[in-house]
């Protein structure tokens, strides 16, 4: 009943399948660089060839001394200019139009006496106050709910997760799955993320791709009777694979920055919450398993081929379209 109960997962996971990992939040960073003035640097997600219509606003007085630069790199658009802005410790921040987005906005701001400020900024909350200290528990509290969300909503690590509960049968084995897959990318992403360890993204994304369909691939063979090496020992390939995908996580990191000065708290917080959102994703998962397990009648045989199918469609979607942007 087991199997019949993953393969009817099915009906779940193509939703989040049909598009790819994309966690991708405006930033906005200002850099004191002498007695109230600052340099911006203003990122913002592209949608085509146009970027998302955000822009920061102050509740204080801030007056440009220089003009916008733009450019485009990587599906996201970066704007840097100057400001001078006397009083800013106090002012409100607001993102304009964030409220009708998808997306969040990760601010950082940095004093010339050494003082910083990190906030997230959502379509529910779209302002705050800027301080005039930051407490390590803000930065611990940001980047935790920056992991979580990351995990929960990146639909290819998501489906590698779930393509390594189909195959480690067992408790034991699923343990020792888990485990391996959280200590390789806590390893990498450590790495990459303090510079010890530089890899193009672009090309890590299409073989994280790569990675799921051929757990997938794995799964299918299994269920036909000729299990490989990941059916018997998938914590080997979870470790191997949790290595490529620790680099990814990096990459997202990456894109929203880390603040100087608590640069190993927000790794680890970050960290932490990529976890945490693992760990309920593969609650949620055994607890669906659980319900389905209760229901009064049989699925076909046929069934149990729906999700390894599913998987394996949509990584390889994934990695044509990931090569193919290269």
């Amino acid at each position: 009943m087991r199997r019949y109960a993953l393969a009817l997962l099915a009906a779940l996971a193509w939703p989040i399948s049909c598009v790819a990992h994309e966690v991708r939040p405006s930033l906005l960073q200002l850099h004191e660089t002498a007695s109230g003035q600052f340099d911006v640097l203003w990122k913002t997600p592209m949608l085509g060839d146009q970027r998302l219509a955000l822009e920061p606003q102050f509740s204080g007085e801030t007056t440009a001394i220089s003009p916008v630069f733009t450019r485009t790199r990587s599906g996201a658009a970066l704007q840097t200019w100057a400001i001078r802005a006397p009083a800013l410790r106090g002012q409100t921040l607001r993102i304009v139009g964030l409220e009708g987005t998808m997306t969040d906005a990760l601010v950082h701001i940095e004093f010339a006496d050494g003082v910083t400020w990190t906030q997230r900024l959502t379509p529910h909350q779209p302002t705050a106050t800027i301080p005039a200290h930051e407490s390590a528990f803000t930065v611990a509290t940001v980047f935790l709910k920056l992991g979580i969300e990351h995990i929960l909503t990146g639909a290819d690590h998501l489906l590698f997760v779930l393509a390594l509960l189909i195959i480690a049968r067992g408790h034991r084995r699923l343990l020792m799955t888990v485990t391996a897959f959280t200590v390789a990318h806590s390893i990498t992403l450590a790495l990459a993320t303090l510079g010890f360890v530089h890899v193009p993204q672009r090309p890590v994304e299409a073989v994280i791709a790569l990675s799921i369909a051929f757990v997938a691939v794995e799964i299918i063979r299994t269920r036909h009777g000729t299990p490989g090496l990941t059916a018997r020992a998938p914590w080997i390939v979870a470790f191997a694979f949790g290595l490529l995908h620790g680099f990814g996580f990096a990459g997202a990191l990456s894109e929203v920055g880390l603040p100087q000065g608590r640069i190993p708290l927000a790794l680890l917080f970050f960290n932490l919450g990529v976890e945490l959102g693992q760990l309920l994703f593969i609650a949620g998962a055994l607890g669906v398993i659980a319900a389905i397990r209760r229901l009064p009648f049989r699925f076909p045989s046929w069934t149990e081929l729906m999700l390894p199918y599913a998987i394996g469609s949509a990584a390889m979607f994934w990695m044509f379209q990931r090569v193919a942007a290269f």
